[in-house]
């Protein structure tokens, strides 16, 4: 009889796999992310039977993270710019926090690897968030897109103002206010 899997192991895995896309890429070996992980590569297999799986799986867990921290304390009812600054701020305050996963969420994001099926359940998994970037707050010059696209350009933007805070971390609460008022001018009124 097979023994059950570990959660804990599961969970070492992905953190593994964080770490080692953010420092080498998405060309990572799973050997490195099994040593990473203190695992033998062959129990790696036991958990995702592909890299490919395993880097659908990163993804998605990494964009459940993101979205339940912007649904903490979401001002539903509040004036979309302010909506929108929550959203922002949240999402900076993720990529600060935990820069490994940041960069290895923006590898994977821009992937071919990662399949439609992966985005589309990622999409349905935002709580929300995609449709708060599309309906309720795409009025300025993104409000033909679609939302993953305005997304996208949140992230382009995000990244840049948090290369910016970490460079600088005197000047980072500008460069936050900076970055959200180019993301507010492209979506907003």
């Amino acid at each position: 009889m097979a023994r059950p899997k570990s959660g804990n192991k599961r969970a070492a895995i992905l953190s593994a796999a964080t770490k080692a896309i953010a420092e080498e890429g998405l060309g990572a070996s799973t050997s490195k992310i099994a040593k990473l992980a203190g695992i033998a590569e062959g129990t790696l297999f036991t958990y995702f039977p592909t890299k490919d799986v395993l880097l659908n799986q990163l993804y998605l867990e990494l964009q459940r993270e993101v979205y339940e921290l912007i649904a903490l304390g979401f001002p539903g009812t509040a004036a979309a710019k302010l909506q929108a600054r929550h959203f922002w701020n949240r999402y900076l305050d993720w990529g600060m926090s935990f820069p490994a996963k940041r960069h290895a969420s923006a590898q994977l994001a821009v992937s071919d690897r990662i399949t439609d099926k992966i985005r589309l359940q990622s999409e349905q998994d935002s709580a929300g968030c995609y449709d708060v970037l599309g309906a309720r707050l795409a009025c300025g010059s993104l409000r033909d897109s679609s939302p993953a696209f305005v997304a996208a350009v949140m992230a382009a933007l995000a990244e840049t103002t948090m290369t910016f805070m970490a460079k600088e971390p005197a000047r980072a609460d500008t460069f936050r206010s900076a970055g959200f008022d180019a993301f507010w001018h492209a979506i907003g009124k």
